[in-house]
């Protein structure tokens, strides 16, 4: 019998290297790699609950909200050292920033709980109460 499994080996020192930056999922692709002047094409506008945000995407309007990662967590921004031609072979990946949240993009809906990003959050927690010791 064979496996198709693939490693993935992370940097350790590139962790250390690694600065806060901003993190923005939207609800698209976009063909590029690399560093985007964000704060230069992609001004938001903040509305008066201070939770929603508002913006306009290549004429298509978004709405975003900030989401925290769980307490106890970061999040990291990988970059693969050597592209590979197949998801099949092994692969070595360093942190090119961190973050403690991000703002998450949908089409013309606020994000909701019933999100899978946002229901992604709260995870950590519901593990820790389903396989947590029971005192």
């Amino acid at each position: 019998m064979s496996c198709n499994a693939s490693v993935t080996r992370l940097h350790l020192s590139s962790l250390r290297r690694a600065d806060k930056a901003p993190v923005h999922l939207m609800p698209c692709e976009i063909e590029l790699n690399g560093l985007a002047q964000v704060s230069q094409y992609f001004t938001a506008t903040t509305k008066e609950d201070k939770k929603e945000k508002t913006v306009s995407f290549r004429g298509r309007g978004l709405k975003g909200q900030e989401i925290s990662c769980p307490q106890g967590y970061t999040g990291l921004v990988l970059k693969e050292v050597d592209r590979h031609g197949s998801d099949q072979e092994d692969r070595t990946v360093k942190v090119t920033s961190v973050f403690d949240k991000l703002t998450y993009w949908n089409l013309e809906t606020p994000p909701t709980s019933d999100d899978t990003v946002v229901m992604a959050m709260d995870w950590p927690e519901l593990a820790e109460a389903i396989h947590g010791t029971v005192d």
